[in-house]
């Protein structure tokens, strides 16, 4: 994997959540229409039980994942970043939960964009392997 665009703090100038929330690592930017991110799961992660990230924590980085990169196009054209909600999540699997030590590797696709509601497809991969797919709809203000 190439070096990553953005990392460590300055993810927080992408995207609203800030810590304890942040929920990515490293951002390797936008090629076509595909964005990848990426979390090394922490011990002192809030969304870590047991040695591995709960089943929300995949969700909500995959949530962060989608924002990072509305943020990082929005920050690239000079604009603001927006406030995003989820509105749903769709055809998720959970194939297995990440333990602790292990990277999370995110590719987001943008689907289609009506408005301010964005209808993303998620890739998380730890290694060559996927552990969840699914898709969400965001909605930004």
């Amino acid at each position: 994997m190439k070096e990553p665009v953005v990392s460590g703090a300055d993810i927080c100038k992408y995207i609203p959540q800030r810590q304890p929330i942040v929920m990515l690592d490293s951002f390797y930017g936008v090629e076509d229409n595909a964005s990848v991110s990426a979390l090394t799961v922490l011990p002192d992660n809030l969304f870590v039980e047991d040695g591995h990230m709960v089943d929300s924590g995949i969700i909500e980085h995959i949530a962060q994942s989608g924002a990072m990169r509305l943020g990082y196009e929005s920050v690239s054209k000079g604009e603001p970043v927006k406030l995003g909600l989820i509105g749903s999540v769709n055809k998720l699997t959970i194939d297995r939960l990440p333990n602790v030590g292990e990277t999370m590797v995110t590719t987001i696709v943008f689907e289609a964009q009506i408005g301010d509601v964005t209808l993303m497809g998620a890739t998380v991969k730890v290694g060559d392997e996927v552990i969840a797919q699914g898709k969400m709809k965001v909605a930004t203000k």
